[in-house]
């Protein structure tokens, strides 16, 4: 048995940027912290995302809380537009990218 070809990341690099994870956290007052990512769910004809996420609630500028369980959803077009890159690049193998922070997405379930 075999499966059907999936697209999947196999050769990434995105360039750090200048703040520190803990800096771009800072300057959020409300927002989710996503350490774990959930199943597929991107459209390629629209760029509709939407996928389980679990992490940390962010309250204030700092972590309050763990969730899980919880759905963020939103367009990729908006979501490559708006992400700023922290400086916490890390080079491993074939995908090297920074934190990120991306605003605007709907987040349901927490």
């Amino acid at each position: 048995m075999s499966s059907v070809p999936s697209p999947g990341v196999t050769n990434l690099h995105l360039a750090p940027g200048q703040v520190s994870p803990q800096g771009l956290i800072a300057e959020i007052d409300e927002g989710l912290f996503v350490t774990d990512l959930i199943g597929m769910g991107a459209n390629v004809v629209t760029g509709d995302y939407s996928r389980g996420a679990a992490g940390f609630w962010i309250e204030r500028g700092e972590l309050a809380y763990p969730v899980s369980e919880v759905t963020i959803a939103g367009n990729l077009i908006d979501i490559f537009r708006t992400l700023t890159p922290a400086n916490d690049l890390e080079f491993r193998r074939g995908i090297n990218a920074p934190t990120v922070q991306v605003d605007d997405l709907t987040v349901a379930g927490v």
